[in-house]
């Protein structure tokens, strides 16, 4: 165990944060850990829109569900899988066009998920809390006109960031059997049973005995909410071959 791996395990979503300001240096470590991170053939498929705006930012927190901790938050991020710049880049020397085919939008979608999660590494590392925001993808046409996005690009999810005022509790994740294996896939149905005790008790602890559920019934869940809207809108921004 080092501490680069104390602070991987150590990881928390934050939803509520103090008023101390991110600083721009703090801004500048975070973005330049970001582009740092591994990305296909050097495409850096990917922008990040830091939103200093106010109004925007309720704005943005209503399209998410009115999670309030998206406007509240010293720093919000909206990261974005972007084809747009690679396009641009390729025109200067040949008119190959470049279309949001399936590969092109896996590419860009990990390109942004790897920078991102850097970020977040990098956040943290400083001291900050930090949470994922995937519920702009609940009106990715009203986010990408309010941030005035072009052609392939979308906002993958956002980012709230700034100082904890919260501790909460570890979120325990799936026992290692259900998700590693070796040399083949295999079916593990007693690691996700023993998971959805886990995940009851600590529901039950994190939520004072209100809630009682596991996570295969928030999977089922989950699985009513599909966001069906988003292949009209991907085929919309020019990811018309998904």
């Amino acid at each position: 165990m080092n501490e680069i791996i104390q602070l991987l395990q150590n990881h928390r979503s934050i939803r509520k944060f103090t008023d101390q300001p991110v600083t721009d240096a703090q801004l500048r470590a975070i973005i330049t850990s970001a582009q740092a991170a591994s990305t296909s053939s050097n495409m850096q498929a990917y922008s990040v829109i830091h939103v200093t705006d106010d109004g925007l930012k309720s704005q943005l927190a209503a399209f998410a569900g009115n999670q309030a901790y998206v406007s509240e938050c010293p720093l919000f991020l909206v990261w974005c899988a972007d084809l747009h710049r690679y396009a641009q880049a390729a025109h200067r020397h040949a008119d190959t066009p470049i279309t949001g085919n399936a590969e092109n939008l896996i590419i860009a979608t990990v390109d942004v998920a790897l920078a991102a999660q850097n970020a977040a590494i990098a956040a943290e590392s400083l001291g900050l809390g930090v949470v994922y925001i995937g519920g702009l993808r609940n009106k990715p046409a009203e986010v990408s006109q309010l941030l005035g996005l072009p052609q392939l690009v979308y906002p993958v999810f956002g980012m709230c960031i700034g100082m904890p005022d919260q501790e909460p509790l570890e979120r325990p994740r799936l026992p290692l059997e259900a998700v590693y294996h070796e040399n083949r896939y295999m079916d593990n149905e007693a690691a996700v049973t023993l998971y959805d005790e886990t995940v009851r008790d600590y529901m039950n602890v994190r939520t004072g005995g209100k809630v009682d559920t596991t996570w295969s019934k928030e999977m089922a869940g989950k699985a009513l909410r599909p966001r069906e809207h988003m292949k009209a809108f991907l085929k919309s921004q020019g990811f018309g071959e998904v």
